[in-house]
């Protein structure tokens, strides 16, 4: 067998290069799409833990207000590293309506629960229909 002549070699390696670049650029995007859901996922449930704090301290409207601005600080947080414009956008705007609710006695716990009871499935369903 006679062995391979110089200029061959440099565009095996050229040609190696180009082969492992575009896998890596695959790779790379399948890592962005698991992200992506990943943050999807993280989303819906911190609405989701927010929501069962709200329902558990309705007795307590400073653990109340307390769970509220917890659930608004990580869903900003949330928008803040997203990777996905849709996603951030929803995010920012449920952590909005956290933040906007002034529980400041029994009557505003009652209040705030209502609400978060009866929106808490529209923001999931606002997160995971920005992700798709």
């Amino acid at each position: 067998m006679r062995p391979l002549p110089r200029r061959t070699l440099p565009l095996a390696a050229a040609l190696a290069a180009a082969i492992l670049t575009t896998g890596c650029s695959e790779l790379q995007e399948v890592s962005d799409g698991i992200d992506k859901a990943q943050q999807c996922i993280e989303a819906a449930g911190v609405v989701t833990e927010t929501m069962s704090k709200v329902a558990s301290t309705i007795q307590d409207p400073a653990a109340m207000e307390q769970a509220l601005n917890d659930g608004a600080a990580k869903l900003g947080d949330l928008a803040d590293k997203a990777a996905n414009t849709s996603l951030k956008e929803a995010a920012d705007g449920v952590a909005g309506t956290l933040e906007g609710f002034n529980v400041q006695n029994a009557n505003d716990a009652v209040d705030a629960a209502q609400k978060v009871a009866a929106d808490g499935v529209k923001w999931v369903e606002q997160l995971t229909n920005a992700c798709g």
